[in-house]
């Protein structure tokens, strides 16, 4: 009952969220949020809707793939065929369990990152794309700052797991979403509910973490990735799109699950 109360609240929630921009009322009170770190940005002008410790610098945990991705459709060839490392295999956290000396396109390596959130899917791209993690984390930190133009981000690796130079901020990864966005490859990924996946150690369906897009499912949700290690607590990216209105919403450091959500979908109460 409890579960089924939540959802009812969420999908109202988020519909109040929605209607109030398109029929641009005036936002008169902040809303009261959890997460330690979050912004809202109109993702066509990059306008700042809301912020709140929008620059200090968080860990992201996985809201890194987004990084990642978007590094990977410009810099590499999604045709490549990538032949997983040992070190690949034995990344710890979550996976698309590939194999040792499986042959896996990019493209399909970038699917397994975005939408199940492989780590071993990170660690493959980085090295197809660098060689190495060492070297993966300069070029995609120049890329960063050279090309998307953040500069309170470091990145040590591909995916996010915990290292304490592993940083970014909210202000940075909204106008990274809004990068990544403007790319179609990486739309159509982000924004998959589900996918068939087929590996040489694991058959299955691929379905995104993102409560949005599947247990709460709402109509101008386009996309999103979701994040945790401890260190970091909760992380999400969200992107929603009603008639003319486009938001993409970031929230980082929830100490619940339930209060990220809470807080993406009640920014604009």
């Amino acid at each position: 009952m409890k579960k089924i109360i939540l959802i009812i609240t969420t999908i109202a929630a988020l519909n109040i969220v929605l209607l109030t921009h398109v029929h641009g009322e005036e936002i008169t009170s902040p809303p009261t949020l959890v997460s330690k770190s979050a912004i809202m940005i109109d993702s066509k002008t990059g306008r700042v809707l809301y912020q709140k410790n929008a620059s200090a610098q968080m860990y992201p945990a996985s809201l890194t793939k987004i990084a990642t991705a978007i590094y990977a459709i410009e810099t590499g060839d999604l045709d490549d065929t990538v032949t997983v490392s040992k070190k690949a295999r034995n990344t710890a956290g979550t996976r698309v369990y590939l194999n040792e000396g499986e042959q896996v396109t990019l493209k399909k390596l970038l699917q397994g990152m975005l939408i199940n959130s492989g780590n071993d899917a990170g660690v493959a791209i980085a090295e197809n794309l660098s060689g190495n993690i060492n070297q993966f984390s300069l070029d995609i930190n120049g890329y960063l700052k050279n090309v998307i133009g953040v500069q309170n981000t470091h990145f040590e690796n591909p995916h996010g797991l915990f290292n304490p130079n592993h940083v970014t901020t909210a202000e940075d990864l909204a106008k990274i979403t809004q990068y990544a966005m403007k790319n179609e490859t990486f739309r159509n990924i982000f924004g998959t509910k589900k996918l068939k996946w087929n590996g040489d150690a694991w058959d299955t369906t691929l379905i995104t973490h993102h409560k949005l897009m599947r247990q709460i499912p709402y109509e101008g949700i386009t996309g999103g990735k979701t994040g945790f290690v401890p260190q970091s607590g909760f992380t999400l990216a969200t992107t929603a799109e009603r008639g003319d209105l486009s938001l993409i919403v970031i929230t980082l450091n929830s100490y619940l699950e339930s209060a990220a959500y809470n807080d993406t979908i009640n920014l604009s109460h």
